[in-house]
């Protein structure tokens, strides 16, 4: 077996491996545990090594070929067809594509000066294309490639991966939700009760009451030229594009789960009816975090979610969070009685960017900046309910950029979102709401 062959064989084994992983944590609706979180980085770790592997390989076959002109006709044969092994079925589920970049120069073909529509594309047209202007049209991106650049999306997103996600087959979502706004007695599950009963005692019969929540999938596409140069090699263009589609998609869809006005977009986090917003503390110094202040947001937060919750903040917020190192005294003003070492406030030897009262931190630009309501902000993101329509759709044309040389490449998603709680929750004893969602006040 070749070195390519053998590196492809080594590609398809740890994405399975990596697929494993996330297929047993989406299965049972809840995050990585703390072994599964290092099994899972080991294994992409070793996919990206060996990925920049093989594309020195495929350089240095590349190479040969110009310089002899000859190469392993055996090798050649399954760079061309790609159906050997598992090569073979990834091709078949592809359309007849072996790879995303042969994909998307047959995409691009089809919108050139008499160019082409190539039947494969033509196995999976979009609805509204127009065969006469393909470049008015799409086509559908094929299973694998879609599950691929999904993938992608859901690795690099450290709040998409968070969010419990749903497909849907049809145009949106209705679904029925528990409507709990109180879990004082009579109001627990929007209505349900118990009753401590002597014999022969009757009772008020209760029920559950209920709301449904309703999701229409919104549009979101992103763009990418590519010069002819790069058409015209397609192992270098399909991993480029790949990259760049993902990136993109990711940033816009996790900054609406955020801050979306829920306008033709996800209803985010900061916008819906849940959030609890902690008011500064008296006197506060302006564009600062205090200790006080991330105490009274872990308070806030409904203890079912504490668990599942993390820190979202801006990196702006990340010089104020050393000064939370600190020691508890008893009432004697005594630190650390009885030889017990009570643990910090932060931690920043607990994952990337460390934790805060025992919960992870992530730190990420959507985010508001130091000072600004957002700029932190405690969230079970498992709370957030996102839907997405399956296969991404690819267009092309040479139009738009013509005067550079350049094809523009597009590709659109339909999602939509919003948290699954509509209010704060009234607790069964004490005086302050919760929610799965808490901010801070703006302290400027």
């Amino acid at each position: 077996m070749s070195n390519v062959k053998q590196l492809r064989q080594r590609r398809a084994d740890i994405s399975k491996k990596i697929r494993a992983i996330h297929d047993k944590v989406v299965s049972e609706n809840r995050q990585r545990d703390d072994s599964e979180t290092k099994e899972y980085e080991k294994f992409k770790a070793e996919f990206n090594a060996n990925e920049e592997l093989l594309v020195l390989e495929e350089e240095q076959l590349e190479r040969e070929r110009n310089i002899q002109g000859v190469a392993d006709e055996n090798d050649l044969a399954a760079q061309r067809a790609g159906r050997t092994g598992q090569q073979a079925t990834a091709t078949q589920k592809n359309g007849g594509f072996a790879t995303f970049g042969e994909y998307l120069i047959a995409v691009a073909a089809s919108s050139s000066p008499g160019g082409r529509v190539d039947p494969r594309l033509m196995q999976a047209t979009a609805s509204g294309m127009n065969e006469s202007v393909p470049s008015d049209g799409g086509f559908a991106v094929f299973p694998d490639i879609e599950r691929q650049i999904l993938l992608r999306m859901h690795d690099m997103g450290q709040i998409l991966q968070r969010v419990r996600t749903v497909p849907v087959a049809g145009d949106g979502l209705k679904m029925n939700a528990v409507d709990e706004t109180s879990r004082v007695d009579g109001s627990r599950w929007g209505g349900v009760q118990a009753y401590w009963a002597n014999e022969a005692d009757t009772v008020s019969g209760k029920k559950p009451k209920f709301r449904q929540m309703e999701l229409h999938l919104n549009k979101i596409f992103a763009l990418y030229y590519a010069t002819d140069e790069l058409i015209a090699d397609a192992a270098a263009l399909g991993p480029i594009v790949e990259q760049a589609f993902s990136e993109e998609l990711v940033f816009k869809v996790e900054d609406a789960i955020v801050e979306g006005d829920g306008s033709g977009k996800p209803l985010g986090i900061i916008n819906g009816g849940s959030l609890l917003s902690v008011a500064k503390e008296t006197s506060q110094v302006a564009a600062t975090v205090v200790i006080e202040n991330v105490i009274k947001m872990y308070s806030r937060m409904t203890p079912r979610s504490i668990a599942n919750a993390v820190w979202l903040m801006n990196q702006d917020v990340l010089p104020q969070l050393p000064l939370f190192n600190v020691k508890v005294k008893n009432v004697a003003g005594s630190e650390n009685v009885g030889g017990i070492i009570p643990p910090d406030v932060y931690r920043p030897s607990d994952g990337a960017y460390g934790s805060l009262m025992g919960r992870p931190i992530v730190i990420t630009e959507y985010c508001s900046t130091l000072g600004t309501k957002g700029d932190i902000i405690f969230a079970d993101l498992s709370q957030y309910l996102l839907i997405n329509k399956g296969a991404p759709q690819a267009a092309s044309s040479m139009h738009v950029r013509f005067l550079n040389d350049e094809m523009t490449y597009r590709i659109t998603q339909r999602v939509d979102g919003q948290p699954i709680w509509t209010k704060a929750l009234t607790p069964f004893k004490g005086s302050n709401t919760t929610s799965p969602f808490v901010t801070l006040d703006a302290r400027s």
